[in-house]
């Protein structure tokens, strides 16, 4: 507990460390609680028996603000709308196939996402104009829209946004905190003159790993209650919720600082670290679904992202948050990094030097 203390101590007297928890974090979370709306790019998910080959599903695929998605079957769809991870459901039938095309446009949308249904519903009109122009000399319209909307909760840029900055604040202390810590103690012989000391050496990790952890905790903490309080940040049941992101927040960070101690036994000095923490982060940073959805992606940048660690923490923290998921239900996410925690430490164990 002293060396707990001690380093704590140190820790919020370190700039690069107020930094990259709270400040960097902070700052993308106003920025984008003032910008408000939704998502970036829309998911739409379409039935599989609609007819792929109108022109207003290849009008829409053409759109580069929409997603389709074609494979969810009706019980997924219906979850995802109320829980706003789609913006709509949408199934195109050509009712007159023999004689001039009439296209009847079934479309579901969601009050959890209804900023994203509104504006899915004027790329429609946008594309059934167009076509409505080009089919001289009648200029009837030949395709109606026929909406309905399921309700749900309201999905704003701050429930996709503070979950990431969150992930983000958590990778950043952990592994340059971690990295930069441990290589100063031996760099300066602190750690040596530990060892003239009855301290453990299981003492001494422990004790900088407590200290990382509470102040992390601190920092997630302020960011959740700034999120919600100043910016709306959706928080389904409440205290719960927040205990229930703490718990992942100390998970991920424990996976985290692995990393940190693998680059502060590897590197040889201290310039070596920032270039070998950034490989590590930044693809995180960039991939792992901070800003932006992994569906975004090409596919084959999606299998990548697929395999960070960060990606399962942001993806848990988000439906903890918003869907109002347990922890018991978060069984494929906390797999994930666990493996990544064993691989990690097991690296970590080989590489680590303490002198």
């Amino acid at each position: 507990m002293a060396l707990a203390k001690a380093s704590f101590s140190s820790t919020i007297k370190s700039p690069s460390a107020v930094v990259f928890t709270l400040v960097f974090p902070l700052i993308f979370i106003v920025v984008f609680g003032f910008i408000g709306g939704g998502a970036f790019k829309m998911d739409v998910a379409i039935d599989k028996s609609m007819d792929r080959n109108s022109p207003i599903l290849k009008g829409l695929t053409g759109s580069h603000s929409v997603n389709i998605i074609d494979n969810m079957t009706d019980k997924e769809v219906e979850e995802a709308l109320e829980k706003g991870n789609i913006a709509a459901w949408l199934n195109i039938q050509n009712t007159q196939p023999k004689g001039r095309p009439f296209y009847v446009i079934t479309l579901k949308t969601s009050k959890a996402s209804a900023d994203k249904g509104n504006m899915l519903k004027l790329i429609l009109d946008d594309i059934i104009s167009k076509m409505n122009l080009g089919a001289a000399p009648e200029h009837q319209d030949i395709a109606e829209i026929r909406s309905s909307e399921v309700s749900g909760r309201k999905y704003s840029t701050i429930d996709f946004i503070l979950p990431g900055q969150l992930g983000f604040a958590l990778l950043s202390t952990g592994v340059f905190g971690t990295a930069f810590v441990f290589f100063g103690l031996r760099q300066t012989l602190v750690l040596k003159r530990f060892f003239a000391t009855p301290v453990k050496r299981s003492y001494i990790i422990l004790g900088e790993g407590l200290s990382r952890i509470v102040f992390a905790l601190l920092g997630a903490l302020f960011i959740i209650l700034v999120g919600y309080f100043a910016f709306g940040f959706t928080l389904v049941h409440g205290f719960i919720t927040v205990l229930n992101m703490l718990v992942l927040s100390t998970i991920g960070l424990i996976v985290f600082m692995g990393f940190g101690f693998i680059v502060s036994g590897v590197a040889r000095n201290d310039n070596a670290i920032p270039p070998m923490a950034n490989i590590i982060t930044l693809p995180q940073f960039l991939l792992s679904g901070t800003f932006f959805s992994i569906s975004a992606f090409p596919v084959w940048l999606q299998h990548i992202a697929k395999i960070l660690p960060l990606t399962y923490l942001n993806d848990a923290m988000r439906k903890v948050a918003f869907e109002g998921v347990g922890l018991q239900d978060l069984g494929k996410e906390l797999l994930i990094l666990a493996v990544w925690g064993i691989v990690i430490y097991f690296a970590a164990a080989k590489t680590f030097r303490w002198e």
